[in-house]
């Protein structure tokens, strides 16, 4: 494996691992900090906030700096504000340390993977999604060591801050490398996109959509299946957590199996073929066929889920062009995150004042929808036969 390439796999493992330490040390933070268990929500907003700004300022960032300087730069950023946390004591403090770290997560993630969809194949797309799962995995792992070892979640967040500042270090001493590759500045000839330039692209607004219902469907699905497993169906709630669980797992074990199936299946074909699994997960969870078939129907979501993202974010350079690849990718994942942002809250309405029944008829609007932009973004860009 080219050196370069297994850097950029470290680095997507290190996207993940601070992605899920939130909610593993929430239960561990707030009595201490003095502020009802709720507040983790402003936290998390003020994160994904910052990730919205970074990645629609991504175009304009990795234009000027280059892949390798954002991705160094941005990590950096995001050890610093790890730290950051591992110091505080107080609310406040956490709400300023997580500006740094929602601004340095956001254009990291949008470089990275513009460039490795122009630059390897759709498999590498998989499987490095495939290691941002194995690092959101860990997270909360390495948050339960420090925290089973009696020495704090300030300990955990500490950790892996240190891990942090490591791969800052090999990005630093990797830059020539991404200068070889045509990820050290100024790449592309063309200059950075305004948003309503970007708006104007024929399919941007369909694939912005695409992106909205995606994360839309993989984070309510994420939040809310273990309560509505619990709720509606009647399943122990340790079973319930135990294949809650599993969709994520399948999310991660199913992008590493989608890596081999680009061999033979185009972008387009691979989230078609998301799409059909995800509806037959749906399908069993609306059906009244029993625990089992439901338990399934969450695994099946899961890994229908598996190789739309990452089929959707390598489609980009071919659908829209290497020149405006970094700027539609900037707003693909802005989307993303609004859709992280606004949905599984929505639903928690939903549940709370209609019922949690609604959970599987509300995935699938979610999946209809995505399936409908995905379908007019192939017509307003031409490109819907396999490539």
């Amino acid at each position: 494996m080219p050196l370069l390439l297994l850097i950029i796999y470290l680095a997507f493992i290190s996207l993940g691992l601070p992605d899920s330490l939130l909610g593993s040390a929430w239960p561990s933070m707030y009595a201490g900090l003095g502020v009802p268990m709720s507040w983790a929500g402003g936290i998390s907003m003020i994160i994904a906030l910052g990730t919205i700004i970074s990645s629609l300022f991504s175009d304009l960032l990795t234009k000027k700096l280059g892949t390798g300087r954002v991705t160094a730069v941005s990590v950096g950023m995001t050890a610093l504000a790890l730290l950051g946390f591992s110091v505080s004591g107080t609310y406040w403090q956490l709400c300023l340390w997580a500006v740094p770290y929602g601004l340095g997560a956001g254009s990291v993630d949008a470089a990275l993977n513009n460039y490795v969809a122009l630059h390897y194949a759709s498999r590498h797309m998989s499987w490095l999604h495939c290691m941002w799962g194995l690092g959101a995995t860990a997270g909360p792992y390495i948050m339960g060591w420090a925290l089973a070892a009696g020495r704090g979640w300030n300990t955990g967040y500490r950790t892996i801050s240190l891990l942090q500042a490591g791969l800052t270090a090999v990005l630093l001493f990797s830059l020539p490398l991404w200068k070889h590759r045509g990820g050290g500045g100024g790449e592309g000839a063309a200059p950075a996109l305004g948003l309503g330039e970007i708006f104007r692209i024929p399919g941007a607004k369909a694939v912005m959509g695409a992106f909205f219902c995606y994360c839309a469907l993989e984070q309510t699905a994420i939040l809310w299946a273990s309560s509505y497993l619990v709720l509606q169906k009647g399943i122990s709630p340790e079973t319930a957590a135990r294949f809650a669980g599993l969709f994520f797992i399948g999310i991660t074990a199913g992008r590493g199996l989608c890596g081999f199936l680009t061999l033979k299946l185009s972008d387009v074909q691979m989230v078609r073929l998301g799409q059909g699994t995800a509806a037959v997960g749906v399908a069993a969870l609306l059906l009244p066929l029993g625990e089992g078939a439901s338990l399934a129907g969450l695994v099946l979501v899961g890994l229908g889920c598996a190789p739309i993202y990452p089929s959707l974010i390598h489609s980009t350079p071919v659908h829209f062009g290497a020149d405006r690849s970094q700027a539609v990718i900037g707003v693909q994942m802005a989307s993303a995150y609004v859709g992280t942002c606004l949905m599984p809250p929505l639903f928690g309405l939903i549940a709370h004042h209609v019922s949690p029944a609604l959970f599987a008829p509300y995935l699938l609007v979610i999946l209809l929808l995505m399936t409908a932009a995905h379908e007019s973004l192939l017509r307003s860009t031409e490109k819907g036969a396999p490539q």
